[in-house]
């Protein structure tokens, strides 16, 4: 645990940070987390006026004010935010550290990040429970951490140590990542029930009643991606593909979306799904980790998740 740690770690050359610094950078951390010293009670199992204290012996022993705090609520300064991006980059390398040192008895232990990008859950050909229901048998003492993020950040996570593993579709491969192939996710495009072309034969659809169709895609394609699918700039964007499947259902726009996910509302006759002749559109789904010699806990996951999308 992160208060418990007793070691010194030197961080410049004029400051060392002890275990009490730790748990003072813990608390400011669960404060900022939580939007504010009142919210952060719960989780701390601390009172306010602690909170208080701690924050104050914090700002004493850094030598800056980290937040305002008062009537109008709780905000950071620019050098607490900053603290506050030091203290999570310690708190990565020391939770990496302790699996490190673990690695050297054989235990598998400490925390292992991983996230995925939105709406995969309903996809058959997604294996990743099974992976964690296979990985946790094997290394039950793993604090196993998920969470959904957009692709762009998901990328920039992984590469700053943030997560040790990513899943979805990633335009282009950047260097210092490593991009492994799970599965393929097919989409097509959709209108919702009150759209014009709701009710329209599929015998009498073209491709231009598509393409002359308001659309609303996805905000973080690639220039490439949205020139391979004639996206315009008068189009609508959004960043989740949940919010995408809403706006399709209001029959406003049509919509790209994955199959898996419109299946239900087809059958519901909330959506529908155009045949065409073009060639389906597929996500190549693939799990990115940082390049290089992995420790033996984001080794032991990464083969429990590909073997899994083989089986």
């Amino acid at each position: 645990m992160r208060l418990q740690i007793l070691t010194f770690v030197t961080f410049n050359d004029f400051m060392k940070i002890s275990g009490s610094d730790l748990h003072l950078l813990t608390v400011f951390d669960c404060v900022v987390r939580n939007g504010g010293f009142s919210a952060a009670q719960a989780e701390l199992g601390l009172s306010q006026p602690t909170i208080s204290n701690h924050i104050t012996a914090l700002e004493e022993r850094l030598g800056i004010r980290l937040c305002q705090r008062g009537r109008r609520g709780f905000m950071l300064t620019e050098k607490g935010r900053m603290v506050h991006e030091v203290s999570q980059d310690l708190f990565t390398a020391i939770g990496d550290s302790s699996s490190r040192l673990a690695e050297l008895r054989g235990n598998m232990v400490g925390s292992l990040r991983v996230a995925t990008v939105d709406c995969i859950s309903t996809d058959d050909a997604m294996k990743l429970p099974d992976a964690i229901s296979s990985f946790i048998n094997h290394a039950p003492m793993i604090r196993f951490e998920l969470s959904q993020q957009r692709p762009q950040e998901i990328l920039r996570q992984v590469m700053d140590g943030a997560l040790h593993v990513g899943i979805g579709s990633f335009d282009k491969a950047i260097h210092g990542l490593e991009f492994v192939d799970l599965y393929a996710e097919r989409h097509s495009f959709y209108c919702g029930a009150s759209h014009p072309l709701f009710h329209v034969p599929d015998a009498d659809i073209t491709e231009q009643m598509i393409e002359d169709s308001a659309r609303i895609d996805r905000g973080y394609w690639s220039r490439q991606r949205q020139r391979a699918l004639n996206i315009r700039e008068i189009d609508l964007s959004v960043h989740e593909i949940e919010s995408q499947l809403m706006i399709v259902l209001s029959g406003r726009y049509i919509g790209l979306l994955p199959d898996h996910l419109a299946r239900s509302y087809v059958d519901a006759k909330r959506l529908r799904k155009f045949e065409l002749d073009q060639d389906p559109y597929i996500c190549q789904m693939q799990m990115v980790t940082k390049s290089g010699k992995k420790p033996v806990v984001i080794r032991a996951f990464c083969e429990t998740l590909v073997q899994a999308h083989r089986e």
